[in-house]
């Protein structure tokens, strides 16, 4: 009969010790590496791989009570997560932050009042250590409610009516907006008309403000309509700025996916992009670039974004003080304009 030895399962002590440093060390490169030198980060994952060691997860979250779990949390109708590209890439960015760390990303969509109601159930009950908040409204009481829960929160853009209060991750809204807009400028177009986003969230209202500024004296208010970010709602307001004057010779639209709506209804009334109009968008998420002719847009660092999201959602769990981040953009031209 073979004889059969059983092998003691690592431990953080035993990690600790072959890379000589203490276990809080450990236990903070296991967590995701925050406030620990690149030498003793070095030094802890050849010790992890020496040893062998794999984490417990289950018996750390019943001894530290945390779900070892973040959620991600949508608060716009369920068919928007399918119909825009950006919140995809934001999921699969923030589910491979979460992988690389051991834990688990759970997908929250709140886009009524009931799915509100649920989901403030559902992340005060302990289910998950904190929130990555993808977007918001300025009317919707959901983030009030968690913060007032004391529910850890970092927000995706600045969010209206609670700026300084929580943690955020953004791009320079009103400096990409600016940016665009003088690019339209420096191309010879005058009678620029913009297709924003909706007033309460933080993109609709400072890529707005950011047209207006750097179009100053050449700014109409006439020739400001408004979308919700989707492809429809972009075919729509263009329609409505074609009714009222005829005279546009370039459309900004706060997101990709209405600027080609925007295209859309151009073409239906038989003007050419660019050649009678021309056309930039917002975001570059990959939709931009398969457009017909392709898009000229603002690009989002979409991977930083969500990184820095995760980690900084990760400090204000183990009770960091909440700041914030702002990433650059950057101007991609193409043939829209």
């Amino acid at each position: 009969m073979e004889e059969t030895t059983l092998r003691r399962k690592p431990t953080i002590r035993d990690v600790a010790a072959a890379a000589g440093v203490s276990r809080g060390t450990v236990s903070r490169v296991i967590n995701g590496g925050r406030w620990v030198s690149p030498a003793a980060q070095l030094a802890v994952e050849e010790a992890i791989r020496a040893t062998g060691y794999t984490a417990n997860h289950h018996a750390r979250s019943l001894a530290t009570g945390r779900a070892d779990s973040l959620a991600f949390l949508l608060t716009e109708p369920q068919h928007l997560l399918f119909a825009d590209p950006t919140f995809a890439l934001l999921l699969r960015g923030a589910a491979e932050a979460l992988a690389q760390r051991s834990m688990t990303l759970v997908l929250l969509v709140a886009g009524t009042p009931g799915e509100r109601a649920n989901v403030a159930h559902y992340v005060s009950a302990g289910h998950v250590d904190g929130v990555l908040l993808i977007s918001s409204h300025e009317s919707d009481p959901l983030l009030a409610d968690l913060l007032a829960g004391g529910i850890p929160t970092v927000c995706c853009g600045i969010p209206l009516g609670h700026q300084g209060e929580v943690s955020t991750v953004s791009v320079d809204e009103i400096e990409s907006a600016r940016t665009m807009t003088r690019y339209l400028l420096g191309q010879g177009h005058r009678r620029i008309a913009m297709i924003a986003g909706p007033n309460d969230t933080p993109g609709g209202r400072f890529r707005r403000v950011g047209f207006q500024e750097e179009m100053g004296e050449h700014f109409d208010p006439a020739l400001v309509e408004e979308g919700d970010y989707g492809q429809e709602s972009g075919a729509a307001a263009m329609t409505r700025l074609l009714e009222r004057t005829s005279d546009i010779d370039a459309v900004f639209a706060a997101s990709d996916l209405m600027a080609a709506g925007a295209i859309g209804a151009l073409r239906k009334v038989g003007l050419r992009v660019p050649e009678d109009i021309a056309v930039a968008g917002f975001d570059d998420s990959g939709f931009a670039a398969n457009q017909e002719p392709p898009l000229t847009t603002i690009r989002q660092p979409w991977d930083r974004i969500s990184d820095e999201m995760v980690s900084l959602l990760l400090d204000v769990i183990a009770g960091a003080p909440h700041r914030s981040v702002t990433l650059p953009t950057s101007l991609v031209v193409r043939e829209t304009a």
